[in-house]
């Protein structure tokens, strides 16, 4: 619930909040001014962070023969780095990983997080029971008691993450998608969108009949919520085969496309490409 209230600005001060209204992201001055409260108080914003990083990387190997892929540097420093600086940026400084392949190698240069400016707690798979993608959550359930934001480690991107978490409020989503454009949607699982509501995902079509462009980038803002849709007692669950298509029919799966890099890691080849191409974070 929303109140009206009357203030007195400082011209330099009015232009600046002027400055901001785009008309889409900040729609006018009230907006804009709420969007500055938001964030010099911290509040409606996302605290908490999860990474996935427990897989084995076999399509990376000889590389991950002695270390994990979360581990493969770029540009001088660790992939996992690089997601964790993502998001130090938008403030977000409580980060759970799960771990599970060689995850000591993580620990061990991650450690408690601070000399990194952020505090890491830690959950273990069994790297020869894959939990998934949904089913590390479980482990880590009396952690998520807030919206919180999911990614894997092993990919790049820049999203602007204060503009997606404005989308999932204002859209009373369960789960809100990261979507990146690729030229070839048919390797991918492609999203078919009811103005920023997902409908579903179409698995693998044909370039020509592809709904979109837009894929999958890996990166979710959730509610915790959602962890009641995971199945328990599973091995291996995959949120976006066995969680995400029940939010999707509830109407409560969202969508939001950013046009910043992003570059999947999960191959040689794709490795290669993000080494030659990834500029940081902007």
């Amino acid at each position: 619930m929303k109140e009206r209230i009357t203030i007195t600005l400082d011209k330099d001060i009015m232009k600046q909040v002027d400055s901001r209204v785009d008309g889409t992201k900040i729609k006018n001055r009230s907006h804009a001014v709420e969007f500055f409260l938001s964030k010099a108080l911290g509040s409606n914003t996302i605290k908490t962070a999860f990474i996935l990083a427990g897989g084995k990387g076999t399509r990376l190997k000889p590389f991950t023969y002695e270390i994990p892929k979360p581990m493969i540097p770029v540009h001088g420093m660790p992939i996992l780095q690089h997601v964790i600086e993502l998001f130090k940026r938008y403030g977000i400084n409580e980060i759970i990983i799960s771990i599970g392949y060689k995850g000591d190698k993580i620990k061990e240069y991650f450690g408690d997080g601070i000399k990194f400016g952020v505090k890491i707690r830690y959950i273990e798979e069994d790297p020869d029971v894959p939990l998934g993608t949904a089913g590390p959550l479980l482990l880590a359930k009396e952690f998520l008691k807030e919206t919180f934001v999911m990614t894997n480690a092993d990919e790049l991107k820049d999203i602007d993450l204060d503009d997606m978490y404005r989308l999932h409020k204002e859209s009373k989503a369960m789960a809100t998608i990261a979507l990146t454009t690729v030229e070839d949607p048919s390797s991918y699982g492609v999203a078919r969108l009811k103005g920023s509501q997902i409908v579903e995902f179409v698995e693998k079509p044909r370039r020509e009949e592809a709904p979109s462009k837009l894929i999958n980038a890996g990166l979710y803002i959730l509610e915790p919520e959602i962890l009641k849709y995971i199945p328990d007692g599973k091995k291996e669950v995959k949120i976006e085969n066995d969680v995400f298509p029940k939010i999707a029919k509830m109407g409560k799966l969202f969508g939001y496309p950013f046009s910043g890099q992003w570059f999947d890691t999960g191959t040689p080849e794709n490795y290669e490409k993000a080494i030659k191409r990834w500029q940081g974070l902007k």
